[in-house]
């Protein structure tokens, strides 16, 4: 009697478990309504915008800076927009940025994975190249624009010549460290299935440092911006058009402070809309792909 009785105290102990393990893995399949979306999207970066406009309207109506040629008001930048906008420039200012940096990006990745693939595998590349990507990586990358002008002259060639130096370096050694980070078990399991070569590498090597590659790009894409920027505040040229470095550039050069600012915001606004239309949907792919994306 008492055998049955702990039989049956294991059972339902055992199928607690069960029913605990079957709710971890079990995944929210509802869409988030729009109010909860708001809440914690939306709402979050539209308080802090308004916390800097006011913060930054008080510093020039309590005369903490009163001199507008130092901190133009909110009210002077906002007409700068207006104007840019009824002038039907504002879009070109960010399309002929935005533009040149999603295209040498691009071209930066086509370059950056075979060759982070390759300094990953291949000592003697790693032992070669590897301690060369870790020192461009952190040389600045308008230190690359005076020799690329020189070489290239001032049309876009030279522009993507600066933007791939800035961001090869950040893709390869992001995906070295992805690949570093990939369990010997996975890569023995692919050669045991036939995985081997470029097969291996698509299929076991590169999803699995996934997390780590997308690390890289982030920091690729970051660094094609700024590489970018400089490019075009440094070697600004009729023939090249008018950017957002090129913009804030003639805003220094017009002494104008407003000018400056719009600038500014815009470079920002591009950063976090590629961010948040880019990345960060591929970080919640990767994440929950792993089961590591839980909802609340």
């Amino acid at each position: 009697m008492a055998g049955t009785d702990t039989k049956t105290a294991r059972g339902a102990e055992l199928a607690g478990v069960e029913a605990g393990l079957d709710a971890l893995e079990a995944t929210e399949t509802g869409r988030t309504p729009l109010r909860r979306t708001l809440v914690d999207k939306v709402l979050p970066p539209v308080v802090a915008i308004a916390v800097v406009l006011v913060v930054w309207q008080a510093l020039i109506s309590l005369k903490v800076v009163d001199d507008p040629s130092r901190l133009p008001s909110p009210a002077d930048v906002g007409r700068e927009f207006k104007d840019a906008w009824l002038q039907g420039t504002l879009l070109d200012f960010v399309w002929t940025s935005v533009s040149r940096g999603l295209l040498g990006f691009l071209f930066a990745l086509a370059i950056g994975t075979p060759l982070g693939l390759l300094v990953a595998r291949v000592k003697f590349v790693r032992a070669a190249i590897g301690p060369v990507l870790s020192g461009l990586q952190s040389l600045p990358s308008v230190a690359w624009v005076p020799p690329a002008v020189i070489w290239l002259g001032l049309n876009n060639s030279m522009m993507y010549a600066v933007i791939l130096l800035g961001a090869v370096p950040s893709i390869a050694n992001g995906l070295v460290s992805g690949i570093d980070q990939v369990p010997p078990l996975f890569l023995r399991a692919g050669r045991t299935m036939g995985a081997t070569g470029v097969r291996g590498a698509w299929h076991i090597v590169l999803p699995a440092a996934l997390p780590g590659y997308l690390a890289g790009l982030k920091q690729g894409w970051a660094f094609s911006w700024r590489s970018l920027m400089a490019a075009e505040i440094i070697a600004s040229s009729p023939d090249l058009g008018i950017g957002l470095g090129a913009l804030l550039e003639n805003g220094r050069n017009a002494s104008s402070m407003s000018m400056v600012f719009e600038a500014i915001v815009l470079i920002l606004f591009v950063g976090i809309a590629i961010d948040l239309l880019i990345f960060s949907p591929l970080e919640r792919w990767v994440l929950r792909s792993r089961g590591l994306l839980v909802k609340s």
